[in-house]
């Protein structure tokens, strides 16, 4: 038996206990490694633990990505959700929707709102007013990344063939009907549709139906630019109807999370002014010292 790793839970307690709960960390989740990464700097964002919640502090104008880094040895689901909001199909987000099928110990980054299998636009940390959900409506869940992850239902394994030979066009239509069998889903909750994701830059961007003014300086999540992010199709029969685990990460800018009490900022020391001397160079004078 293998022993117990601590998983980043697990250290978040511990590290309550000891007061260290601010101390910021990268990766969060037991299925996959789950990290937020500003694109513009290349960097992970810390995730801080506060009040029982992970936290990151976004830059306003930045674009981000959601990296899932499946951890196990089989095929993951990951349903990812941004504001309250599927980031595949544009609905409010629930469990039984479609999301991304990550291969045994595969890497990927999420980078935008699903527009078609080539397109995405780009995460954009912004003004909550500018805001996707805001702007479609549903300002309520602002602040909120989140990841549920499946895991896949174990094919059931196929009968050995019959020793009996069969006629050529009878083996050729038990083939074809087995094979549909093999990609129907168990069931309608039970499977989703499937995409890896990849980026790279392109253009334009899509407009949509503006919202009343929210708080100032809190964050959301824009509809940005365009960007190239091919993707293809998959059957996936999840393990269970809930989710196997659910990661969620609140954001805001990094002063509101500081007047929070969410980061805190080492204490400075006080200024102590230079006293002023009358003769400074002469205060300095000393003798000869000592050879070695």
């Amino acid at each position: 038996m293998k022993p117990r790793a601590l998983t980043l839970p697990t250290l978040a307690a511990l590290a309550t206990l000891l007061g260290l709960a601010h101390l910021p960390a990268q990766a969060i989740g037991r299925l996959a490694d789950i990290t937020i990464v500003d694109r513009d700097t290349g960097a992970a964002l810390p995730v801080h633990y506060a009040r029982g919640e992970y936290w990151v502090a976004g830059r306003p104008g930045a674009r981000y990505a959601i990296s899932v880094r499946n951890r196990l040895g089989e095929r993951v689901l990951a349903v990812p959700s941004v504001d309250g909001v599927n980031v595949l199909s544009g609905e409010t987000a629930a469990w039984d929707q479609r999301g991304y099928v990550f291969s045994p110990h595969e890497r990927y980054q999420i980078t935008g709102w699903r527009k078609s299998d080539s397109q995405v636009a780009a995460f954009e940390f912004s003004h909550i007013a500018n805001s996707y959900a805001a702007r479609t409506g549903r300002p309520a869940h602002v602040g909120v990344i989140g990841v549920a992850l499946f895991r896949e239902l174990p094919p059931v394994p196929l009968p050995a063939p019959a020793v009996t030979p069969e006629p050529y066009s009878q083996r050729r239509d038990i083939g074809q009907g087995l094979g549909r069998l093999r990609e129907e889903p168990a069931s309608p909750a039970a499977a989703a549709p499937a995409e890896a994701e990849s980026s790279a830059r392109s253009q334009s961007a899509d407009t949509v139906a503006k919202a009343a003014p929210m708080p100032s300086a809190k964050l959301g999540t824009a509809h940005g630019q365009r960007e190239t992010s091919v993707v293809s199709h998959t059957t996936f029969t999840r393990l269970q109807e809930q989710p196997n685990e659910i990661i969620s990460i609140r954001y805001d800018s990094r002063e509101n999370l500081i007047a929070a009490g969410v980061i805190r900022e080492p204490i400075a020391r006080p200024y102590v002014p230079q006293v002023p001397r009358a003769f400074p160079q002469s205060d300095n004078l000393s003798y000869v010292p000592d050879p070695r």
